[in-house]
């Protein structure tokens, strides 16, 4: 497969499993700073560059202590294979862990901090699959009913249920496959523009079916177009309401925000590199887009601390009725580390732990999200490029280190699974 046909199938559909090595410029790299850790009272102490623990006790039971030397040695990684900046937030209990290395924007070299807001691509799809199950819960929605139910004609096939959008099993077709054949010039072409879900919806449509309804896990972010329609129609309100009314205020999550089409990032935040194509090209800044092209898919911007504020929540029960999220963990195997349920990861690591959550890829940003099952333990790790492999295959090993202890041995190439 060539390297512009990855991002086709990487970009905001990205596993946490390894995806093909990429050549990219070379490595631009400042070790962060270490940050100070806020807090009411909290004692500090460093654990290594770029690297605090807000020293306190407890953390859930049967799980070993985080690895943060581990954890800075995979940031490292990043940098050496191309990310221009990386970060790690584990909150466990009542300890904070934070890792940065690197630099969050090129031109004035200012250092990374897990304070700063970033585009968190499909991991959005989470918040999209809470929205829906929420309205499932009001008896607004059945998850079994079709999409045309609520949307009548949309689709070509009134088999296509809710709950196969939610699941990547409606056998819709990827449009952003196409979109993004080409990296730079494809981004390029939509980085300004703006898409109705109906044109996206259409851009699908003009190709086949990739399954029957329900037949098979096929991951595509039409699925997560049609989900923002749902909730456009089931709501009566923009879906950016459906997030502040029934995630973000109630979480109060002050750095998570859906400005689409605005095309900017409020306040303090990391600059987002796409690696091009061609080998040896310039990276170019990805972060000023419109996100048109993934919305309810993946267009939301957010930050280590909301992401994981979100998951230990959602975890918890504090999100869902537990039906609901009973239904939401209905996973189904994808390969042999990773299952899927309903906008929601399970990956099973190398010590026996699952963790549950959500990857994201957008032009610029590789996000990893997950927590523990109880919610307890969470981690949010970034890495300021994408459309590049080899840091794709890296940043997976900050799971192991953040839930095992020990960093997963980092694999350099790999197999781009959808």
């Amino acid at each position: 497969m060539s390297r512009s046909a990855v991002l086709g199938a990487v970009v905001l559909s990205l596993l946490a499993v390894p995806a093909r090595a990429a050549t990219g410029e070379g490595t631009d790299r400042s070790a962060g700073s270490p940050q100070r850790t806020t807090g009411t009272g909290a004692a500090e102490r460093a654990t290594g560059a770029g690297t605090t623990v807000r020293a306190t006790t407890a953390r859930p039971s049967g799980l070993p202590a985080p690895d943060t030397a581990g954890l800075g040695t995979v940031l490292d990684k990043l940098l050496t294979r191309g990310a221009p900046g990386a970060l790690a937030r584990i909150d466990d209990g009542t300890k904070t862990y934070r890792v940065t290395r690197g630099v969050a924007d090129r031109t004035n070299r200012t250092a990374i901090s897990t304070d700063d807001r970033f585009r968190i691509g499909s991991v959005t799809k989470s918040f999209s699959a809470v929205v829906l199950l929420q309205l499932a819960a009001e008896k607004k929605l059945s998850l079994d009913a079709p999409v045309n139910r609520y949307l009548p004609g949309l689709l070509p096939d009134d088999r296509i249920t809710v709950r196969h959008v939610l699941g990547h099993r409606s056998g819709l077709y990827d449009f952003s496959n196409d979109m993004f054949a080409s990296s730079v010039s494809g981004f390029e072409a939509v980085r300004n523009k703006v898409f109705t879900y109906r044109q996206l919806v259409a851009l699908s449509l003009k190709k086949p079916r990739t399954n029957a309804p329900g037949a098979a896990y096929s991951y595509s972010n039409t699925n997560f177009v049609v989900a923002g329609l749902l909730i456009e129609k089931l709501t009566g309100k923009p879906v950016r309401t459906a997030y502040q009314d029934r995630i973000i205020g109630p979480l109060k999550l002050a750095d998570t925000f859906y400005v689409h089409p605005d095309t900017k990032i409020p306040g303090r935040y990391a600059r987002g590199y796409l690696t091009p194509d061609t080998a040896g090209a310039r990276l170019v800044d990805a972060t000023a887009q419109t996100a048109s092209w993934a919305q309810s898919a993946g267009a939301l911007i957010s930050s280590a601390h909301d992401l994981n504020t979100f998951y230990s929540a959602l975890l918890g029960g504090k999100l869902l009725p537990a039906a609901a999220l009973k239904e939401m963990e209905r996973f189904v195997r994808v390969n042999s580390t990773t299952s899927y349920g309903l906008g929601l990861r399970r990956r099973d690591l190398s010590c026996g732990v699952s963790v549950y959550g959500h990857t994201g890829a957008v032009q610029g940003y590789y996000t990893y999200a997950f927590a523990t099952k109880d919610g307890r333990r969470a981690l949010t790790a970034l890495a300021t490029t994408s459309n590049n492999g080899q840091v794709l295959d890296t940043l997976a090993a900050t799971l192991d280190a953040a839930f095992c202890g020990r960093p997963k041995s980092v694999r350099t190439q790999g197999v781009t699974h959808h």
